[in-house]
């Protein structure tokens, strides 16, 4: 979808969009269903990049002490414990810049991917910057989907991450994609940027080809000792105009509602369920960030009449359009 689609849809009064995004809604996920994600930081702390919202990062005083990668047994214990609550998707992230073939780490990454894949869960990991062969070798162990959010505009992008491109960005998603991963692709609203550089980071992401199969909608939490600790948030009401705007753009990704739930009530998150919303992530923990108890979130899908999607570890990746570009055309 272009911007000036997206500028479009933006300025409608916010009932009208509502009732767009939740047409498009019904038309490609008529089930009610809210999928289960259960995310855990694999290995925490002492990351070489300066993003300027991450507490992960070895450059800020944030207070996160550097971890070694967990051992695999406490990974597959905490899988089970995702299993047994109902999260059928099971998330794991690292805090390195990337992963290398032939290396100690990632070699172990492959073996904790291929056991955590038999549980009968979908499985995504999200381990930085990928090459060809990294994105083959993971694809090939078992993973369902490849994180790796574009955070912002490409404009924007600059003043808050120097480490690292955009464009390496997107490489990765695409060595992700043409390796037959399902890429899971969103961004952080409240990074200090305008409507423009939201409406942009949805350009770029609706342009992959394929669409992602996930989008995740992050509001920024802001983190002691990173250079956007006192950088407020976004309102509800423009958490779900844009929520609205990823539906109608990616009509057929599940729209996560990710960083931030946690200063949501419950009547703001039915707001974005009803715009578009339909996967959350679930459990005690959200990398280095709370997240709502599992017993409060099943309670209010229940009340909503809603009910937790049922996991697809087989679940192959969409197809590409054959008449569009495969890479995103950025300026």
């Amino acid at each position: 979808m272009t911007f000036q689609e997206l500028e479009s849809l933006y300025n409608l009064p916010l009932f009208e969009l509502i009732q767009r995004s939740r047409s498009v809604h019904e038309e490609n996920w008529p089930s009610a269903e809210v999928q289960l994600c259960t995310l855990l930081s694999i290995k925490t702390g002492g990351c070489s990049e300066d993003c300027s919202y991450c507490a992960q990062s070895a450059r800020y005083n944030s207070g996160v002490s550097p971890e070694r990668l967990m051992e695999k047994c406490q990974i597959l214990e905490r899988a089970k414990a995702a299993r047994e609550s109902g999260s059928t998707r099971f998330c794991m992230g690292a805090a390195w810049r990337g992963v290398r073939e032939g290396t100690k780490r990632f070699d172990q990454v492959l073996d904790i991917v291929r056991d955590v894949s038999e549980l009968g869960m979908e499985v995504c990991v999200t381990l930085g910057e990928l090459g060809p062969s990294e994105a083959q070798k993971l694809k090939e162990a078992g993973v369902t989907a490849y994180n790796h959010n574009i955070d912002t505009s490409p404009e924007h992008y600059p003043n808050i991450v120097t480490t690292h491109t955009f464009q390496d960005r997107l490489n990765t998603i695409r060595h992700a994609q043409d390796a037959g991963m399902s890429v899971c692709c969103g961004g952080i609203l409240g990074l200090g940027e305008n409507t423009t550089d939201r409406l942009k980071m949805l350009e770029v992401i609706s342009s992959f080809n394929p669409q992602p199969e996930s989008v995740p909608i992050n509001s920024l939490m802001p983190m002691p000792g990173t250079p956007l600790a006192e950088q407020h948030g976004v309102d509800t009401f423009e958490l779900v105009r844009i929520i609205a705007l990823a539906r109608i753009a990616i009509p057929k990704a599940k729209v996560r509602l990710s960083a931030g739930r946690t200063n949501l009530s419950e009547e703001a998150q039915t707001l974005c369920f009803f715009a578009g919303a339909n996967s959350i992530f679930y459990g005690d923990k959200l990398l280095t960030a709370a997240n709502p108890a599992v017993e409060k979130d099943l309670n209010l899908i229940d009340r909503l009449g809603l009910k937790p999607q049922q996991p697809n570890p087989d679940l192959s990746a969409p197809n590409a359009d054959q008449t569009k570009p495969n890479q995103p055309q950025i300026a």
